[in-house]
């Protein structure tokens, strides 16, 4: 399982993604993980939308092994509905 991160700098729920996928990498419960900052990388909200299929108005996006989870506490309610990190801390 690969988890990929869409966030930006000064975000505070994109922080708390990463923290959390380096938990989960840690404990081997995902296979890694990587971050994209969209304002390094020049992607927009609109390309994100693209991708995703639908209107896209804050970040972290979160995809894990290319499907679209949503936000953090999406993927926080993912990690906790798979069991994957018995101890996650939102």
């Amino acid at each position: 399982m690969f988890v990929v991160i869409f966030g930006r700098p000064g975000c505070p729920f994109c922080v708390r993604a990463v923290q959390l996928a380096e938990k989960l990498e840690a404990a081997s419960a995902i296979d890694g993980f990587r971050y994209v900052d969209i304002h390094r990388e020049g992607i927009t909200k609109a390309d994100m939308e693209k991708t995703i299929g639908k209107p896209v108005h804050t970040v972290p996006q979160i995809f894990v092994d290319q499907t679209h989870v949503g936000g953090f506490t999406e993927f926080d309610q993912y990690v906790r509905d798979q069991s994957l990190l018995a101890t996650a801390n939102a």
